[in-house]
């Protein structure tokens, strides 16, 4: 198996845990934190690091995960990925065996698809993405980087999702509609018309 280090400790950590162990694919070896203080034996995997000892940590091993996880603003994931590109890290793309992914759909570096969630035809999720737990992303839709499609949010047909927004769990969002970077999207919301970039809309 190939080695892999996830970059942040958290709930969403444990979550992409369950994720990378169910693909049997990769062997991980820690975790990077903010700071080297031991975390709880629950974790099963140790503190390898801090920020700051990114450069060295990668001479082990250049395949990384951002397990920080996204609610509201992309900004923390989205540095930590350019400044491990830089570092010439290595993002796979992570696929739950329990998602289903069209054939005929693309996903980028970086990205997880996580348990139960369903990519249809023609459908693009870009870089680092988050496409979380029976998240349902239709044909044809554009999901560009640094975005979170959360729990159970449905993104309807021939939608685009700008850059770095945040789809909460449980939204809808109508088939066409077209939703600007940076945006927040409440959970539960239901958008049925076009938003603007930066926009924080409760539906």
């Amino acid at each position: 198996m190939k080695k892999i280090m996830l970059i942040g400790g958290g709930g969403h950590c444990r979550s992409c845990i369950d994720v990378i162990e169910a693909t049997n694919l990769y062997e991980i070896i820690g975790i990077v934190e903010k700071t080297t203080a031991p975390k709880n034996d629950e974790w099963r995997y140790p503190i390898i690091g801090s920020d700051a000892d990114l450069p060295d940590l990668l001479k082990i091993t250049r395949l990384v995960l951002i397990t920080i996880g996204q609610i509201h603003s992309s900004e923390k994931r989205s540095a930590l990925y350019e400044r491990l590109l830089k570092l010439g890290a290595v993002f796979p793309i992570i696929t739950s065996p329990m998602a289903y992914i069209s054939k005929n759909a693309v996903i980028e570096q970086g990205s997880i698809i996580m348990h139960g969630a369903l990519i249809n035809s023609g459908a693009k999720i870009g870089k680092n993405c988050i496409i979380n737990s029976h998240a349902l992303v239709e044909h044809g839709t554009k999901i560009e980087d640094n975005c979170h499609i959360s729990t159970g949010s449905k993104v309807n047909g021939d939608v685009f999702v700008g850059e770095g927004t945040f789809v909460g769990s449980g939204a809808i969002i109508h088939h066409g509609i077209r939703i600007g970077k940076n945006s927040s999207i409440t959970a539960g919301a239901i958008v049925s018309h076009n938003l603007s970039n930066s926009s924080k809309y409760r539906g």
